[in-house]
């Protein structure tokens, strides 16, 4: 007979939760212009091709069931808070990485355009969790399972998710709702932060919220 687990027998935990309202977030992550204008069907043609097919349509169809359920929607934008980007994180100095405070490049897609009174927030390095307020916002909303989208999945998609879950949170990649420069770095980013929550197609979030 296996031995058993005291702590697993006392308080089992399970990422296979139902959402229950008022405690869920829906995450989108910099789904901007300066991200995903059309120019990057020139520059990027994997990557472009996968947002147009997959990913915008599939983050349209979560806004809309998120917000019928009345559930929170938080969008993250890469924004710098001054002129210059000297708020920026070393790692996006390094990388020429940021857009200007208020620019068409920080407004997030049209196609995806935030509701009244829906957060954004502006970041200016890869963790949304390191360059904004969102732990204490998720806290101060009481949220405890956020459900996170967007790009890239191989940089702040990564971070989104393990900085979540070692903060406390509940995390689920909605995993065909996001995307890297390939298909390839995509599939290798999923299996690297596999571990650290529950993988989701858009269809299964949608049942999940409708069924609840």
């Amino acid at each position: 007979m296996a031995p058993t687990n005291p702590l697993t027998s006392i308080n089992p935990l399970t990422r296979d939760r139902p959402i229950t309202a008022g405690k869920a977030a829906l995450l989108v992550v910099d789904m901007q212009n300066g991200t995903c204008g059309p120019e990057e069907a020139a520059r990027r043609p994997e990557f472009h091709s996968a947002l147009t097919s997959r990913v915008i349509p599939n983050i349209a169809q979560l806004l809309r069931t998120f917000r019928s359920a009345r559930l929170e929607v938080i969008y993250t934008v890469i924004e710098n808070l001054t002129a210059d980007g000297r708020d920026r994180s070393l790692d996006y100095k390094l990388s020429s990485m940021g857009f200007p405070m208020g620019s068409p490049e920080a407004q997030v897609t049209p196609a995806l355009a935030p509701q009244k009174d829906e957060l954004v927030l502006p970041k200016s390095s890869s963790s949304v969790f390191n360059s904004t307020t969102l732990d204490y916002l998720l806290r101060n909303i009481g949220i405890q399972d956020v459900f996170v989208a967007g790009c890239l999945t191989d940089q702040c998609i990564d971070h989104a998710v393990k900085d979540g879950a070692d903060r406390g949170f509940y995390m689920t990649c909605v995993h065909d709702a996001c995307a890297a420069e390939t298909e390839a770095r995509h599939q290798a980013a999923l299996a690297c932060f596999n571990g650290y929550c529950r993988m989701l197609r858009t269809a299964d979030v949608v049942g999940l919220i409708t069924a609840g």
